[in-house]
């Protein structure tokens, strides 16, 4: 049964780091993946999962990049994977399997945000074929690796920007018109719908799935975006001075790293988290509500079952 989502009162908040939330937290003999893990964010959930004993795999489009950012910690693997090619995560997941492992944490942190109109695969529009259908897949090919864990998670990192679109069905691939930001929330709705249904139908089978509000970090992310853009956002000056309240990497993968391992989530999943704690539902008749918590379209179970059944169709790969 998918959890109730309101908040818990984790203790923690929104100025949590990675250290606060593995304080005491032995990761030795477990084996994790984080997708992204060597840039923004991603690098510091991975070191702070191998800081804490885990192994992490972080799958990587550029793996000597990877390997040249991670030169430093211990307890890390690198492998190649390119979630807009079907091949390729197919190929990463065989031989991630074939190693016999368990695979405990699978933190699906990778991401592209605002891109111009761009298509992969077979006409695919790229943010949501990156964001949700190759974490999509690589999810359900590692499958018995995360039944195998007997206590798995699997974190769906989502964004605030969910906010700003509801799944396009009748248009999900933004053939009839294109607007970025609406194609990136509509990629984040999706993130939380696809950790809704997963932890569905994992729980008979040990396997918890979250959705998380890292919050505002400024990473390689923002890459795509204009200075002027990015000063229309609010976010800097016309001076490049920063004037959003950045949170600091270790505070931003904080929620991803609590999701994947907190106790105090034992018998819980299917929720959206966001400043370390489960997230409220969002009033969206009220400030709060257009600032925090998850809109209820992301959480709608309905909607989470046919984004899955969807989502299989076109990748072509489900769970067993």
């Amino acid at each position: 049964m998918v959890s109730y989502q309101r908040p818990i009162g984790s203790g923690f908040g929104h100025h949590t780091t990675t250290e606060d939330v593995l304080a005491g937290v032995d990761l030795t003999g477990r084996v994790a993946i984080v997708t992204g893990g060597y840039s923004g964010i991603g690098i510091t959930t991975t070191r702070a999962l191998a800081g804490a004993g885990a192994t992490v795999v972080v799958p990587a489009r550029r793996p000597d990049a990877a390997a040249e950012q991670l030169a430093d910690v211990k307890n890390v693997e690198i492998a190649e994977l390119d979630l807009a090619d079907l091949g390729s995560v197919r190929a990463f997941a065989q031989s991630f399997l074939a190693s016999g492992r368990a695979l405990d944490i699978l933190i699906n942190n990778a991401a592209v945000m605002a891109i111009p109109l761009t298509r992969v695969g077979p006409g695919w529009e790229a943010q949501f074929a990156t964001n949700h259908l190759g974490h999509f897949a690589l999810t359900t090919q590692v499958w018995p690796a995360l039944v195998q864990a007997a206590g798995a998670r699997v974190v769906s990192l989502s964004s605030w920007g969910h906010k700003g679109s509801d799944i396009q069905w009748d248009d999900l691939q933004f053939h009839n018109s294109y607007e970025k930001w609406q194609a990136y929330g509509q990629a984040k709705t999706a993130n939380v719908l696809f950790a809704r249904h997963l932890d569905k139908l994992g729980e008979p089978h040990g396997v918890r799935a979250f959705s998380v509000f890292p919050g505002g970090i400024k990473t390689p992310l923002q890459r795509h975006l204009p200075d002027g853009e990015m000063v229309g956002l609010g976010w800097i000056d016309a001076e490049g001075n920063d004037i959003y309240p950045w949170k600091t990497p270790e505070e931003g993968a904080a929620t991803s790293v609590w999701a994947a391992t907190s106790a105090q989530l034992a018998g819980m999943g299917g929720v959206y988290c966001e400043d370390v704690d489960v997230a409220h539902i969002a009033d969206l008749g009220t400030q709060e509500g257009l600032d925090r918590g998850v809109n209820a379209y992301a959480i709608d179970p309905v909607a989470a079952e046919r984004l899955w059944t969807l989502s299989a169709g076109l990748t072509g790969t489900d769970l067993p």
